[in-house]
């Protein structure tokens, strides 16, 4: 249980906030490349960090990210004249370019000196593996990017959706894998399993114990529980600062993925999937729906991007017969039944009325990095984990089965490590489900 002011400082992202300024010290997901397809195309509004911003491509393609308020009048540069390497506001005509700089000011006299005196706020951008990239801190240089491996791939494939809740509830979703076998595997019995697969082990015992330790990146556990006489199956995964997760589903050294949990504002975030390697599994493998959820159209509204079909206002489309039936929950897919919990909680939760157990040492621990690094870069001006050292994002999740009494740490540094191959590996032992 945290206390309310811990609690405030772990949800409260907005400019000036402890949290707040500690994302700004990071490299932040902000938008698809894709969203912007082409130069001198329409502008973006992103919600970003509790700010409202406009992205834009210029000429040249390169991508700006400019304060929503014009600096002259404060009209929206949303509804700006995007042209020759800049952005014109169409009050007066003032003109910025990607980094902030007034470039023509046409109703002052031409032999004024004004434009040269104000400049719009921008953060830099840069784009990779498909997303556009933004640095918010305050550093004239901005730190390097993470080495997060799917990241880095051009051939990587990309799930975007916005969740109408805290960041830090929808990413603790992610490192909390005693929910799977409940929230997604709640109506498969081990029986319906092919014997010796993990999805066996998973299912035949529900409730695994928890190893946790700090890394340089963030945190990292193990759950496990026994597998054959002497081995026991290990589901491995991390936590990333600030709000990275690698979930543990599928095969450790196989798995090329990543999850970021960026927060637009305090109560909602846009999740971004990214993974790298073989297709998704079969649509129903295991009576799971692990098929993308249904979206609804992209819309301009600073929350109308990435939205999905099901949400609250229709209780995600929940089939209470199919509940009874063949599904625990009755939602119709794996990402819609972490959404309809997390949400459920309410836009920002009161960790006040928690009641935590042994299933839940990842999430304190989680928590604990997250405050103690908040309140170092508050109170000394300590950089927090992982901004100036991007290998350390180097790494990888997954499950493996390990000879009981191992020291899994050590047992599985080659697997947990990025840009390895591993070519005896296969995912046939996962017994064609995927979320064990």
């Amino acid at each position: 249980m945290l206390s309310r002011d811990d609690n405030e400082l772990l949800c409260r992202i907005g400019p000036g906030t402890p949290m707040g300024n500690l994302m700004r010290q990071y490299w932040v997901p902000a938008a698809l490349s894709s969203e912007l397809p082409e130069p001198d195309g329409a502008p973006l509004r992103v919600r970003l960090l509790g700010e409202d911003l406009i992205a834009f491509r210029v000429s040249s393609g390169a991508v700006g990210l400019i304060q929503n308020s014009c600096p002259h009048r404060g009209a929206s540069l949303f509804y700006g004249r995007n042209e020759a390497e800049g952005l014109r506001c169409v009050y007066h005509g003032w003109k910025f370019d990607v980094g902030g700089r007034c470039v023509d000011m046409p109703i002052e006299p031409a032999e004024s000196n004004f434009k040269q005196k104000v400049r719009a706020v921008t953060y830099p951008c840069v784009e990779r593996g498909g997303l556009i990239w933004t640095y918010l801190g305050p550093r004239p240089t901005p730190p390097p990017m993470p080495e997060l491996e799917a990241t880095m791939l051009a051939d990587n494939r990309i799930q975007v959706y916005q969740r109408d809740c805290n960041w830090i509830q929808a990413l603790e979703g992610d490192i909390d894998t005693g929910h799977t076998v409940y929230l997604h595997l709640g109506g498969v019995d081990a029986s319906e399993v092919p014997p010796d697969s993990w999805a066996r082990y998973a299912l035949a015992d529900r409730a695994p114990r928890y190893e946790v330790t700090d890394t340089d990146s963030g945190v990292m556990y193990g759950a496990y529980r026994p597998a054959e006489a002497d081995t026991n199956y290990w589901r491995i995964a991390n936590f990333l600062f600030p709000f990275y997760a690698m979930i543990p589903t599928g095969v450790l050294g196989l798995e090329v993925r990543v999850r970021a949990w960026v927060p637009m504002d305090d109560a909602h975030t846009l999740a971004f999937l990214i993974t790298h390697g073989a297709p998704p599994p079969p649509r129903n493998a295991g009576r799971q729906a692990v098929a993308p959820p249904e979206t609804l159209p992209n819309t301009t509204d600073w929350y109308g991007r990435f939205r999905c079909a099901a949400d609250g206002t229709n209780d995600y489309l929940i089939d209470r017969k199919a509940q009874k039936t063949v599904s625990f929950t009755g939602i119709g897919s794996i990402h819609l039944q972490d959404q309809a919990v997390t949400e459920s909680m309410g836009p920002v939760y009161d960790r006040t009325r928690e009641h935590l157990g042994t299933s839940d040492a990842m999430v304190i621990r989680t928590r604990k990095r997250l405050l103690d690094a908040a309140r170092a870069l508050r109170d000394r001006g300590q950089i927090p984990p992982g901004v100036d050292d991007p290998r350390v994002y180097a790494v990888r999740s997954g499950g493996v089965v390990l000879r009981r009494g191992a020291d899994w740490i050590e047992a599985t540094q080659k697997l947990r490590t990025a840009w390895t191959e591993h070519p005896g590996l296969t995912r046939s032992v996962l017994g064609n489900i995927p979320a064990v």
